[in-house]
């Protein structure tokens, strides 16, 4: 196992440089730490071992912790946003009908006793054997270093902590909904990121993290009848007593005895470590694409053990899909945990409730699985651009899906338009770069980030093509694994890749709230007895697009036209070959409206249509459409 473990550190460090933009770089964080859970109190004492390296051109006198258990406490700004903001996450809330039928909604946060809250304690921190000083605010803790860490140079820092698990409320804590006694994420001191932009300290309020790569030792001492999956590879099967049958299901030997045991495990080049722990677990496991272990940790419950079984053959498919459009993943191991309170992404794993059928599970497990890619191999900053991770899982999901239905979709988008279309409606939309906690309501984080964020890429498939879309995914998967990038650099990849001018679309599409609307404003025919029509095209929306227009004549035959896009200085190629296409003059954005003939009287005119791909987020598609009366 040490020796497959060495295999894949020296394969993964290799891969994190490979591709590395000049003058790049990024910190480095290895964690050792050893904890013990005392399984009556839900609580824990860990100590850690961190070797921090400051690859940076600063010199760093302060580092910072996030204590994400903090947040889990009456009075925590996660409880404060519950409280206050419109539509509060129902997870996060009680809610108590009144003799007089009003409902009174209370944070559960707020309701905590004392041994249901969550906390992690700091003590005994030093500094390369140096005491320091620290201060604590909320979720994070400042540590004032005792000697300045130089740029190149790295500092060993050691700490005790104590911790209690939170009574199952988001994401971490205990006793879920379906009974899973432990679900650990975000439970250990996490050193705070810097990067370019300086040190990202954003409190735990709800939403997504920021971490720093680095390689996790981590032993984990509990009652020996628990059964543990998570993060990176277990080092000590024999000591933990597991054994597999011809099917793939772990048996553990060693059930139902008192006296604890310790699990090993070792997560290479990851910026999270994450587990879950229940005494009534079912372990199986199947071999995925590229030999890589696919673990399922389920309830032993006659409700589940079915559909969990019946799921993992269509992950299998769904890893392959996701390797031959993004990339190969790189680990080793990867598993599908029940636990936590709905779906969320992990390092090398998932937690999902995972209650319903096989095709229910669907809706989570294939967009939780997609963000090992986006989120924890691209590891962008997911509370400063949560689009980016959420709408890319988003995308590959959605097409995923539609490879494996029995009846494919010409759009496979098509409900995520409407979502976008009807909430633009309402008013409430706020840009994609808002920060993750600073949505108003919570529909719109989910329109921002889920859904634009998944149209982006739809989007650049109208204004580069399908194919330059899909190279360019590949690339910022190639060049940027294992490194956190920007918006801008998906923006470059996709320049890169199709040769078009895009800053103005990266600007326009998620830092401001303008909208796409063209409209075809006139159709005329000839009066001087000549065989054309004149077309009229407005732009109404605040966004210019190129222009795909399809003309269909009365006798059946199609003909299509292209207007490029002066700012992009590109013309896509032809979406439809089987039709012929002429290039028109390009239309600049400067000037609202645009004319062009076609080369035939009007009455031999039956439809003309504008997008008729329909991926263009057009407003109005009504007025998209001229059809002779």
């Amino acid at each position: 196992m040490k020796n497959t473990f060495l295999a894949t550190f020296l394969l993964l460090s290799t891969a994190a440089v490979f591709g590395q933009p000049k003058g790049y770089w990024q910190q480095n964080a290895d964690y050792k730490m050893e904890v013990s859970i005392n399984t009556e109190n839900y609580q824990y004492k860990g100590r850690q071992t961190l070797i921090y390296t400051n690859n940076s051109s600063d010199t760093l006198r302060t580092v910072y912790y996030h204590l994400f258990n903090n947040a889990f406490q009456p009075g925590s700004e996660m409880d404060m946003r519950v409280r206050t903001i419109q539509n509060p996450d129902s997870r996060f809330v009680t809610k108590t009908k009144n003799p007089d039928g009003t409902v009174t909604t209370e944070s559960r946060i707020a309701n905590l006793k004392p041994n249901e809250i969550g906390y992690l304690k700091i003590s005994n921190l030093k500094q390369d054997g140096a005491s320091v000083k620290t201060k604590e605010a909320g979720t994070i803790l400042e540590v004032m270093l005792a000697k300045p860490i130089l740029p190149g140079e790295s500092t060993t820092l050691n700490l005790d902590f104590d911790g209690q698990v939170p009574v199952q409320i988001r994401r971490s804590g205990r006793n879920n909904s379906v009974g899973v006694e432990l679900s650990m994420a975000q439970w250990y001191p996490k050193l705070a990121e810097f990067d370019f932009e300086g040190w990202h300290t954003d409190p735990y309020i709800a939403r997504e993290f920021h971490g720093v790569w680095g390689n996790f030792d981590v032993k984990i001492t509990i009652d020996k009848n628990y059964i543990l999956g998570g993060s990176g590879y277990l080092q000590n099967k024999n000591e933990i007593g597991f054994g597999y049958e011809d099917k793939g299901t772990v048996i553990k030997k060693n059930s139902k005895s008192k006296g604890t045991l310790t699990w090993h495990f070792i997560a290479p080049n990851v910026h999270d470590f994450t587990f879950a722990a229940d005494k009534n677990y079912l372990h199986d496991v199947i071999k995925g694409p590229n030999n890589v272990d696919l673990h399922f940790l389920y309830l032993n419950n006659p409700k589940y053990i079915k559909n969990w079984k019946e799921l993992q053959p269509l992950m299998v498919k769904t890893m392959d899909i996701y390797n031959k459009m993004i990339g190969e993943y790189p680990y080793k191991q990867y598993s599908f945990i029940q636990g936590g309170d709905g779906g969320m992404e992990y390092a090398m794993c998932t937690l999902m409730l995972g209650t319903g059928t096989a095709q229910e599970m669907m809706d989570a497990a294939p967009h939780e699985l997609a963000h090992s890619w986006f989120q924890h191999i691209l590891a962008s900053n997911e509370s400063k651009h949560p689009w980016i991770d959420e709408g890319f899982a988003t995308y590959v999901e959605y097409i995923a899906l539609n490879e494996l239905a029995a009846r494919k979709k010409e759009n496979p988008f098509e409900e995520i338009y409407d979502n976008y279309y009807a909430f633009v409606k309402t008013g409430k939309e706020q840009p994609m770069s808002t920060q993750g906690d600073r949505y108003d309501i919570n529909r719109a984080y989910t329109i921002g980030t889920y859904y634009k964020g998944a149209l982006f890429l739809t989007q650049l498939e109208y204004l580069i093509g399908k194919e330059n879309t899909r190279k360019a995914l590949k690339r910022l998967y190639r060049e940027f694994q294992f490194k956190h990038p920007t918006p801008n650099d998906i923006k470059r990849c996709a320049e890169k890749v199709s040769g078009a001018n895009l800053d103005w679309y990266l600007t326009d599409w998620t830092q401001t709230l303008n909208t796409v609307d063209y409209a075809i404003k006139n159709v005329e025919g000839a009066t001087d007895g000549v065989k054309r029509t004149g077309v009229s095209l407005e732009r109404i929306g605040r966004i210019p697009m190129p222009m795909d227009i399809l003309v269909e004549y009365a006798d059946g035959t199609k003909e299509s036209f292209y207007i490029p896009l002066r700012m992009m200085l590109f013309q896509k190629e032809n979406p439809t070959p089987e039709i012929k296409r002429t290039i028109l003059t390009d239309w600049t954005w400067a000037d609202p409206n645009y004319f062009f003939e076609i080369p035939k009287a009007k009455s031999s005119i039956k439809k003309i249509t504008i997008d008729p791909s329909a991926l263009m987020t057009d407003m109005n598609r009504a007025n998209n459409i001229f059809e002779a009366k």
